[in-house]
């Protein structure tokens, strides 16, 4: 089982700026890959970032050269660094981490808040 904890959403104002944090129960080493999705009111949940136990990186087009993956493997820890902020980013963002035990699995957390608005 990997357990996972996001944190940093909020209110912030048009143009500003937000890093999410996603703490892992589990090395992140063990991850096929983490990732960042998330889920306007009545719209389908959409993916934002993926970045691959290679290192490699993926990125919605509406985030691209707005927002930045990256990953701190002492702490186990992946990040969204979220620039340059538009009232449509408004969702909640949700942490995906998929592990690899004899089959894929996809774990999910719980969800952080984040709310463009002036």
């Amino acid at each position: 089982q990997v357990q996972l904890v996001e944190s940093g959403g909020g209110l912030v104002q048009p143009g500003g700026s937000l890093r999410l944090s996603c703490g892992t129960s589990k090395s992140i080493f063990s991850m096929i890959s983490m990732g960042w999705y998330r889920q306007a009111p009545g719209k389908q949940r959409e993916l934002v970032a993926i970045i691959a136990h290679t290192g490699s990186t993926n990125y919605a087009d509406s985030v691209k050269g707005r927002f930045t993956i990256s990953r701190d493997n002492a702490q186990n820890t992946v990040f969204l660094q979220m620039n340059s902020l538009k009232p449509e980013d408004t969702a909640i963002y949700y942490c995906n981490a998929r592990q690899l035990l004899g089959y894929v699995r996809d774990y999910w957390g719980q969800g952080t808040q984040v709310t463009v608005s002036s």
